[in-house]
């Protein structure tokens, strides 16, 4: 099957990698880091502008020389590095501009992407900023209390807390951390002041508000009267009082509010800033020394380039919200007479996003390939059979836009033809499977019958191809397309490498790291290595929009194919699962160098068989003994040779070694 012509209008003749940059959006999405080579394969610029880049399919070919293989996770720590500074020169700039007289300073949430080399790569880049780290939960604190030893970093405790969780907290600031207890629930409130007298001394205290501003997108429920945390209006007075009381009120110095993950429409943030600038002015008001605002996380990621108000985009940039976050801020706090306070943001999507790579190899395809040949007339060939024949003859004797029967034809006439011998096509169908189920067609007859109106399915689809731009199509020739789809066989696990795009239909963008010089010739989604209907990526950015289809290329025998699933580097990590036991994959951590090359600083490989088994409480040695049992039973009936044997366990020793997916 032949697609539409590409986005220049070139034919497949003239398609350029520039083609290529263009069809998958790489030239939007992936500014400044994605771009495509001239020998069409994707180039990684990890320090965006500023210079160097590397070949992602020459960088798969060396480190798979390495003994890393497929599917691999490719994390770029420059990329990493470059967004804190995008981040931190973005608010500077905010800073100047507007006269701000206060500072930014931002904190990672753990959350995110808790891998050891991820979380020591932030801190250890973010340290000329004193950027901090945030925490959800007792392990995540014991995370950043054990990385975090800079004096002036900021140490957000979020989440769920029990005594021992602020007990921790508090004893940490006597180590010379800055730890911020925010209180997101009203009866932490008495957990801290029981906590701080039995220890005779308190942490820094914060306060999550709930604010009354509507949020939009998928993580809109995080805003509002009804989000899972934070403290109402009346809930902040009385938290206000009972502090004053407790004689703590003087260790309360920051208000959070969060407006959800993914914030795609600025307008959002804006109303929320100016409600938590007011609130925080009257905080200050009530005697509360205060000091910062942290407007939480929620920037977004432009991940389908169209930088629109949708779930896979933002209509602004980073220096637009930073703007918003300096400018609206000042507005609150100069009629009140209040100094500016440090300004803090929980940006994980924005940072991680766009340091990993996951790239997996295709094992095959299925579908209906534009290749295949039509089947041979045999001698003595059923009526059913032959009326297909003759409906396909007709089909691809219509000139697109020339003469039908020798009169002249127009459009209308070709496209109402195309649809008229489909119709036909349709009905020999279904009366040669009616003919199967009643037995006057064989098996191979049928395949015949299939193959034949799939030829013409392929043959109608050339022909719509070549009307002009602008003609009407009836909505079922348009469907042909999708219909000659294929699957692609990925060797990998949506639920392990990419869970948010089963669970939250989260989009990414996915492509063809290679061949991006040729014109694809097909139309596909991908089906993972998991036993599991819902393991497939059917869903793909376009523009703005949502396709179930991506377009691919043939593959070709003895080559691979691998693909490239860009912007991911936040959550999905942490939160993918062991479906099918299929574990972590391996992962590295690449570093430019000088002279254009790169430093492989860290190899993460990825799980075994054996750690997935043990994960779930199964012993691999006693997997094995009952086995070598079962053999020797099998050795004392006559039903195995010893040599057998031995071949078997050796595999299985060998199994339980190796990674979970697939190995050349």
């Amino acid at each position: 099957m032949v697609l539409a012509d590409s986005p220049s209008g070139l034919r497949a003749d003239s398609w350029s990698a520039a083609d290529g940059a263009a069809l998958y959006g790489l030239d939007r999405w992936g500014e400044p880091y994605f771009s495509v080579g001239a020998r069409g394969h994707v180039m990684v610029q990890p320090r965006g502008d500023r210079g160097g880049s590397l070949d992602l399919v020459e960088l798969v070919r060396e480190l798979q020389g390495r003994d890393l293989t497929l599917p691999l996770l490719i994390r770029f720590d420059d990329i990493l590095e470059d967004r804190l500074e995008r981040l931190h020169g973005a608010f500077e700039r905010a800073i100047a501009q507007y006269g701000y007289n206060g500072r930014y300073q931002g904190v990672f949430p753990v959350k995110c992407n808790q891998q050891r080399h991820v979380v020591e790569q932030l801190v250890e880049s973010g340290r000329r900023w004193h950027f901090g780290l945030e925490a959800g939960s007792k392990a995540e604190l014991l995370i950043a209390l054990s990385l975090l030893d800079d004096p002036d970093a900021l140490l957000i405790c979020n989440g769920y807390k029990d005594r021992r969780y602020i007990e921790t907290a508090i004893l940490a600031r006597r180590l010379g951390r800055q730890p911020v207890v925010v209180i997101e629930q009203a009866d932490e409130v008495e957990r801290i002041i029981a906590a701080s007298s039995a220890l005779g001394g308190a942490p820094f205290i914060g306060i999550r508000a709930k604010l009354s501003a509507r949020s939009t997108g998928r993580w809109g429920s995080s805003v509002g009267e009804r989000a899972k945390f934070g403290l109402s209006i009346p809930d902040v007075l009385t938290t206000v009082e009972r502090l004053r009381k407790a004689g703590l009120l003087n260790d309360l110095r920051l208000l959070h509010f969060h407006v959800g993950s993914q914030i795609n429409d600025i307008a959002v943030l804006k109303d929320a800033l100016q409600e938590a600038g007011q609130i925080y002015a009257e905080l200050t008001r009530l005697g509360a020394p205060m000091g910062f605002l942290d407007v939480g996380g929620g920037l977004g990621i432009d991940y389908d380039g169209s930088r629109t108000a949708t779930a896979a985009s933002t209509n602004y940039s980073l220096q637009n919200y930073a703007n918003d976050v300096v400018a609206t801020i000042k507005e609150c706090c100069e009629p009140h007479g209040i100094r500016p306070p440090t300004l803090v943001s929980e940006s994980g999507r924005a940072l991680a996003s766009h340091f990993s790579v996951l790239v997996f190899d295709v094992l095959g395809a299925g579908g209906h390939s534009d290749s295949e040949a039509l089947p041979p007339q045999a001698e003595g060939e059923a009526l059913i059979l032959r009326n297909l024949r003759d409906t396909h003859a007709v089909i691809t004797a219509i000139a697109a836009g020339g003469s039908v029967d020798g009169e002249d034809g127009n459009e209308r006439a070709v496209v109402e033809r195309l649809q008229e011998a489909w119709n036909d096509a349709l009905k020999f169908k279904e009366d040669a499977l009616t003919a199967f189920r009643l037995g006057y067609l064989s098996l191979p007859e049928r395949a015949t019958a299939e193959r034949l109106t799939w030829a013409s399915c392929q043959a109608i689809a050339f022909q719509l191809e070549g009307l002009p731009t602008g003609t009407v199509i009836p909505q079922e020739l348009q469907a042909l397309p999708a219909a000659l789809a294929g699957t692609y066989y990925a060797n990998l696990s949506v639920f392990r490498s990419a869970p948010d795009t089963w669970a939250i239909d989260q989009l990414f963008p996915v492509l063809p790291i290679h061949r991006l010089d040729e014109r694809p010739t097909r139309l596909g989604s991908f089906a993972d290595l998991t036993c599991d209907s819902d393991g497939k990526i059917a869903r793909f950015i376009d523009r703005g929009q949502v396709k179930p289809l991506l377009e691919l290329h043939n593959l070709r025998p003895g080559e691979p194919y691998w693909i490239g699933l860009f912007l991911g580097g936040a959550y999905q990590e942490v939160m993918g699962n062991l479906h099918n036991l299929f574990g972590s994959t391996n992962a590295v951590h690449i570093r430019l160098a000088a002279g254009g090359s790169y430093r492989v600083e860290h190899v993460v490989r990825g799980n075994t068989n054996a750690e997935v088994l043990e994960a779930m409480e199964h012993n691999p040695a006693l997997l094995l003994e009952r086995l070598r049992l079962a053999s020797e039973q099998a050795i004392g009936r006559g039903d195995l040779a010893i040599s057998d044997a031995r071949r078997l366990m050796a595999h299985l020793r060998a199994s339980l070694e190796q990674t979970t997916y697939l190995e050349a």
